[in-house]
């Protein structure tokens, strides 16, 4: 039984499809573990991987968290003294203790195919030097998302670990039917086989408001029990307060960012489908302001920084899947079963 290696980039939906993978395997009779050679603290403050936690939670594995996560690295890696060899054998250590007893290991790539590839530990090398067999979760926003995967596909075949195929995860609602009859055909002419198309589900996909938070900081002025509200769209609130009620209707479960003196846009943002109100340049709001979103039960977040960089960093957030939000981790598990070819996946792997 070969392992798998799961591939892709940030908010591309590899964790939900690793985890889907590994518990359909678990329910086929198989003795699945996880490892993830490298990995990354998801706040400055952290020093665990979200990722292995999760699974070490869901597969009810003995191992510690360092023989699941031997290597840790972040932006600045290289500041750091580094040995390749010495750390390859690392992995490679921490990789046998956590294989031994079981019949097959999904193993999560890092934030980026391409990362530490300065010490060999890309995931090119990964997944030779582990004989796994690699999938691709493709992250769909527009055309640029579909080359990507094509050279990624194209980099690991000429370094002899070829992707034995692609899932295309998380498709926007208005990204579908050009997945379906573009994006996927264009990828098969040029030889590289989809596993799956998994339709985005916001439900589970979307990141919360407590997410964002945990990314912005600042203060909590009101709301404070509703910071599990979903976020679907950010919208910006720099119109005119007479515009802001037509134009803030139009998206629903949204965060409205908007600086601390703009109360009347701030008022006409908690009238709509808003899910939290983000005052940016540290300005207190008016009081009114403050009581609206109480009685309404938005969360109204004052952050100390500029529109821009608040925007910046929301950007950089993703949803993550906890091991006891349990509708998270059935409906994993469900889209493998409806949406990914996961027979043949396994069928590969034996």
């Amino acid at each position: 039984m070969k392992n798998l290696y799961v591939m892709g980039t940030p908010g591309s939906g590899k964790t939900s499809a690793g985890l889907g993978l590994a518990l359909k395997f678990r329910q086929e009779g198989l003795r699945v573990a996880y490892f993830k050679p490298v990995g990354s603290p998801a706040a400055a403050a952290s020093r665990e991987d979200e990722d292995a936690v999760l699974m070490k939670q869901v597969l009810r594995m003995e191992q510690p968290l360092e023989n699941i996560v031997p290597y840790m690295a972040g932006p600045n890696y290289l500041s750091g003294r580094h040995n390749s060899c010495e750390s390859m054998k690392t992995i490679r250590a921490a990789y046998e203790s956590v294989v031994s007893g079981n019949d097959m290991v999904i193993i999560g790539g890092a934030g980026f195919p391409h990362i530490m590839g300065c010490l060999g530990l890309d995931a090119a090398s990964l997944a030779q030097e582990l004989t796994a067999v690699p999938v691709f979760v493709i992250r769909i926003e527009n055309d640029y998302s579909l080359d990507h995967a094509i050279f990624i596909n194209s980099y690991m075949q000429c370094k002899g670990v070829p992707v034995y195929g692609n899932i295309f995860h998380n498709v926007p609602r208005p990204l579908q039917a050009k997945t379906q009859g573009i994006y996927r055909p264009v990828l098969e002419e040029f030889g590289y086989r989809t596993l799956g198309v998994v339709p985005s589900q916001p439900e589970i996909t979307s990141p919360s408001v407590k997410e964002y938070y945990d990314v912005l900081g600042g203060e909590v002025l009101a709301g404070g029990d509703k910071m599990d509200r979903i976020v679907e769209d950010i919208v910006i609130g720099a119109m005119t307060a007479e515009s802001a009620l037509g134009y803030l209707r139009r998206a629903a479960n949204k965060a409205v960012i908007t600086g601390g003196d703009r109360s009347a846009v701030a008022l006409a943002a908690l009238e709509t489908n808003t899910s939290a109100l983000i005052l940016t340049g540290g300005l207190y709001p008016d009081v009114k302001v403050v009581a609206r979103a109480e009685q309404k039960g938005v969360p109204l977040i004052l952050v100390h920084l500029d529109t821009y960089t608040t925007i910046e960093k929301m950007s950089e957030v993703t949803r993550r899947i906890r091991a006891d939000d349990e509708k998270a981790v059935n409906m994993a598990l469900a889209n493998t079963e409806k949406h990914i070819d996961w027979r043949g996946i396994l069928k590969a792997l034996q």
